[in-house]
């Protein structure tokens, strides 16, 4: 796929879970906080298995995605338990030890975090100009979360917060693995997990189910901001690559902001404007990096949607489909070339070097 639609991807996906903090907000006067997070992460799965079930039935193009395979389990299973339950627990706890403003400033990290693995663990290609990408939008971030008059404390709590920055890269990196296998399933997966967890978690603290309205209102929601931003995060990892789409996914709580000051009339501030330059700049850096040299495709098989491009150009017997999106095990023979390409799930080689 043209990364371009990736980055589009991406920053849809930014959009829509950004635009989730302002509209969850309304919901907190009616849902006790640990009960909305439940209700939220429902309605992403639920949501989204609605969604299959429908376009199976309609015989959409959404149908086509290959299934997660026996192999893929291991790392669906890491994504949903780091990312969908130890995660928010561990952050739920922190957030008992440390200030909110503490906390609001140390979840920048979450994008530091998911390029650090991504670089580190998995070998993914960063240069230069994306780690000052990635610096200028997490700085971005910090200065939009930074309250007037509220003390910066380093505490247990702080470093639990630091901790489920971790998990959440983990998860980023763990999700990027099986991309290429169907997002929709993937993020059914995860939202009802993530739901469940956080209900029983829920339930243990005394918390209770508010009105219908207010449930429906949240499922809603969940299955839009969450729901449909994980699916569309998913894509990104497909094209990007963990790091790029982890960067621009940073832009999430600027977009909160806006939402914000749409939503409910308020005033811009300092925070505000000197962020936007340092937001913009990051993600001009983002969109706008080329990366091209001569590398050589090993031999291999694999599973996922795809139509014939210059990486795909094996035979169908008896089928006619090089003109249209098809998913089947196909083999790739060696192939070297010289193109412009991201870290996809074609384009995972190494790099000597790299700026």
């Amino acid at each position: 796929m043209d990364s371009k639609y990736s980055f589009v991807q991406a920053l849809l996906a930014a959009t829509l879970f950004g635009l989730s903090a302002p509209l969850a907000k309304l919901l907190l006067g009616e849902i006790e906080p640990v009960m909305l997070a439940a209700l939220l992460y429902l309605g992403c799965g639920f949501g989204l298995l609605t969604l299959k079930l429908v376009s199976r039935l309609a015989g959409s193009r959404l149908t086509v995605e290959a299934l997660p395979s026996q192999n893929d389990f291991g790392w669906l299973a890491g994504a949903t338990l780091v990312g969908g339950v130890a995660a928010p627990i561990v952050m739920m706890l922190s957030l008992k030890q440390t200030t909110a403003a503490t906390a609001s400033l140390l979840l920048n990290f979450e994008s530091i975090a998911t390029v650090l693995i991504a670089v580190l663990l998995f070998k993914e290609a960063v240069g230069r100009r994306i780690w000052i990408a990635v610096a200028f939008v997490a700085l971005a971030g910090m200065v939009l979360s930074i309250e007037p008059g509220s003390k910066w404390i380093v505490s247990a709590g702080s470093l639990g917060v630091l901790m489920a920055c971790v998990l959440w890269g983990l998860d980023n990196n763990f999700t990027q693995r099986i991309s290429a296998k169907d997002p929709l399933v993937i993020a059914m997966v995860k939202g009802i997990v993530a739901g469940c967890a956080s209900l029983f978690i829920s339930w243990l603290s005394g918390g209770h189910l508010p009105g219908l309205l207010p449930i429906l209102g949240a499922l809603g929601l969940g299955f839009v901001s969450y729901g449909l931003s994980i699916y569309m995060f998913i894509l990104s990892l497909r094209g990007l690559g963990t790091a790029r789409t982890g960067a621009l996914f940073g832009i999430a709580p600027f977009l909160g902001v806006v939402g914000s000051i749409i939503l409910f009339g308020l005033t811009l501030t300092w925070q505000f404007l000197a962020a936007l330059p340092l937001m913009i700049f990051g993600a001009y850096l983002l969109l706008t990096e080329q990366h091209r040299h001569y590398h050589t495709h090993e031999k291999c098989e694999h599973t996922h949607a795809h139509k014939h491009d210059e990486h795909h150009q094996h035979d169908h017997t008896g089928m006619l489909l090089a003109g249209v999106t098809h998913s089947h095990m196909h083999k790739h023979s060696t192939q070297p070339h010289e193109h412009d390409h991201t870290p996809d799930i074609h384009h995972r080689h190494s790099h000597d070097s790299h700026g």
